[in-house]
């Protein structure tokens, strides 16, 4: 081979073994931080199993592991977690619909200054019965701060089995003083659909105007079995002749994504339901298909939805997509703005996960729903009432609404026939709103 001919093929293989190395260089260097950071919990564990005070077990050092994940994930945001094997079973069970503890679904609110606070009590569930409320704050669970717990230990420490008792310190809203409430855990079935009183069998009644045919269901949860039981709700009413449909979903904290989707597509015939989008996946939309449409023709059956501070996540979706889309009026006031999609990513062969927040959630007119800790009112975020149709509420009339609520979805035993009810001139003047929207749409097209 010439002399010219074999530094041609020397400088190609050069410019190669260069554009290769160039091209390898970024992975690479993020192999060596990857490599860097994990030595770093390496030699922090080795430091503690060497020199700490005293010898730790191994399931010390493996919740000491934990605890570093989850320190970490807090600080990303509220919502991502490391959920380990013991979590992970209840984890499960709890989207499910059944799962043991007090029946409390809680959160953190920016608004309170990140404590952690019950966004909702499920109702018939020992929690509900011993009168704790959305908005209350829990201070300490067993003595323990809950700001010291953080969040996911203290929903730990307050899941467990059931029979047994645990100590809550709630801080009532509105209240100055907090009290201290026991509570004797059970296995909580969580209905996700109910009505607005509860008949002697302990069924719900799903009319509440008997003369204009006016339904009415409560949304508590979006579960895995909230679609069926909305259908089944519905398919009651439609056999009563149901005109007017008012869905109440104050007090929701959300729950499964497709649960939501479902439902909306039972009031939709087409069109946009929610969209995600994601630093590294892909645009994900979510349509309505026509058949199954419920509630036709639109003009004659009119839908009003019901929102509150509280109405977050798969809420905010199913009220968004029915307001964007003109199908429903949006009453009661701003929503929680909790618009961010966790996945969870099975770890160990399954036995446990990370939930991990990996997107945002987006309304079918395009507005972003999620309240990032800098947002400000006037910020596009959640969902807001239709224009003459906000209803604000004092602390003191919000607190009685959910007393009044509370007391009145419980079932009236037996061994307690003379129970009065609690406020019993109470006027929900937000359900009032409501009605008044659909009865008016109704005259407009009767």
């Amino acid at each position: 081979m010439a002399r010219r001919n074999l530094a041609w093929v020397l400088g190609i293989l050069g410019v190669a073994v260069l554009a290769f190395a160039v091209g390898h260089s970024a992975p690479t260097r993020d192999r060596d931080r990857d490599y860097e950071l994990v030595r770093l919990v390496v030699d922090v564990l080795q430091e503690v199993r060497t020199r700490y005070v005293r010898e730790l077990t191994p399931d010390e050092q493996r919740r000491l592991v934990e605890s570093m994940v989850n320190g970490g994930l807090e600080r990303l945001d509220p919502h991502s977690a490391f959920i380990n094997p013991e979590e992970y079973k209840q984890f499960t069970r709890q989207t499910k619909g059944i799962f043991g503890g007090v029946g409390l679904s809680l959160g953190v609110d920016p608004q309170k200054g990140n404590v952690l606070t019950v966004v909702s009590p499920i109702v018939g569930t020992p929690a509900h019965e011993a009168g704790i409320l959305a908005g209350d704050i829990i201070l300490k669970v067993d003595g323990k701060s809950t700001e010291a717990l953080g969040m996911n230990e203290s929903i730990d420490a307050i899941q467990g089995e059931p029979g047994t008792a645990v100590t809550l310190t709630v801080l009532h809203e509105g209240d100055k003083d907090p009290v201290d409430i026991t509570v004797k855990r059970a296995v909580v079935k969580v209905p996700s659909v109910l009505g607005d009183r509860r008949l002697p069998d302990g069924s719900w009644d799903f009319m509440i105007d008997k003369e204009k045919k006016i339904g009415y269901i409560r949304l508590s949860s979006f579960s895995e079995t909230a679609p069926a039981e909305m259908k089944e709700a519905l398919a009651t009413l439609q056999k009563q002749g149901m005109t007017g449909l008012i869905l109440d979903l104050r007090g929701n904290p959300g729950g499964l994504i497709r649960a939501a989707v479902e439902i909306a597509d039972l009031f939709l015939e087409q069109g946009r339901i929610v969209s995600t989008k994601g630093r590294v996946a892909q645009e994900e939309a979510f349509e309505a298909v026509g058949p199954g449409t419920i509630l036709q023709p639109v003009r004659e059956h009119p839908i009003t939805v019901i929102i509150n501070r509280y109405s977050a996540s798969a809420s905010e979706i199913l009220a968004a997509a029915l307001q964007d889309h003109a199908r429903a009026v949006v009453v009661g006031e701003r929503s929680f703005g909790k618009g961010s999609v966790q996945n969870v990513i099975e770890m160990e062969s399954r036995a446990s996960a990370l939930k991990l927040t990996t997107a945002s959630y987006w309304r079918p007119s395009g507005k972003n729903i999620h309240r990032f800790p800098d947002s400000k009112e006037s910020d596009d975020w959640g969902v807001s009432p239709d224009k003459g149709h906000e209803v604000k509420l004092e602390d003191k009339e919000r607190i009685n609404y959910l007393r009044w609520r509370n007391d009145r979805d419980v079932v009236r035993k037996a061994d307690h026939p003379g129970r009065k009810p609690v406020l019993p001139d109470f006027k929900d003047t937000v359900l009032d709103k409501a009605l008044e929207t659909t009865r008016a749409k109704l005259s407009t097209h009767g």
